[in-house]
């Protein structure tokens, strides 16, 4: 899904909002999200919610608005939020600034279901199902995006079509993965350096099945 913009962002939230107000129309669906302690807002600028890249629109204070287009709505959770959900917010990268997650677009590519939340001492694991479509891009070790969270792949079980990540208490306590429960669907973004690999390795394939059919004719 295209982003709203060519911002780039990091998976690490800043802060959590609540949508205080949804209106819909014909062409999709405006939110207006309360955050405090985030700092002033600037028109056009982007931000990541529930990592999805939008627009601010207006702004106040202590709020802000972005508006969502009906094929945002359709490939992303932003279509079920309703007043009172809190969302998880990051502002983009500035071109100075230090990526310490990995590289988030805010291109949500599907959405997933959450399988199973385990407490393992203080820490979590999460159990979500391989994403149709988007499996082959998961990996032991690898990057996600999830709800625009930067988060490392623990363990994929293949038979049972899962994957799990690992959750620090920090990560729980301030987005909103501490009030996920199994049968909620987040927003996913799989590493973009993945599909960079499938690409390039598509590419190089289809070169050298062409290169073996010319030296065939010849």
């Amino acid at each position: 899904m295209r982003p709203e913009s060519g911002s780039v962002f990091t998976g690490i939230i800043e802060e959590t909002g609540t949508v205080e107000r949804v209106v819909d129309d014909d062409d999709g669906r405006r939110l207006r999200i309360a955050v405090t302690g985030f700092g002033a807002f600037s028109h056009g600028e982007s931000i990541s919610v529930g990592g999805v890249c939008l627009t601010v629109e207006d702004w106040g204070e202590d709020w802000f608005s972005v508006f969502t287009a009906a094929e945002t709505l359709s490939k992303t959770t932003l279509s079920a939020v309703s007043s009172g959900d809190r969302v998880n917010l990051e502002r983009a990268l500035p071109a100075d600034g230090r990526l310490d997650g990995h590289v988030v677009q805010g291109h949500v590519d599907t959405t997933t279901e959450v399988v199973d939340i385990e407490q393992v001492g203080e820490d979590w694991t999460f159990t979500f199902a391989l994403p149709d479509g988007h499996a082959q891009y998961v990996a032991p070790k690898g990057s996600i995006a999830l709800d625009g969270i930067s988060l490392t792949v623990a363990d994929i079980d293949d038979e049972a079509g899962t994957f799990s990540v690992a959750v620090i208490p920090t990560t729980y306590e301030l987005t909103s993965l501490s009030e996920r429960s199994p049968g909620d669907r987040v927003n996913v973004e799989v590493d973009v350096l993945a599909k960079y690999v499938e690409r390039m390795a598509s590419y190089d394939s289809s070169v050298d099945s062409a290169g073996g059919a010319l030296d065939a004719a010849e």
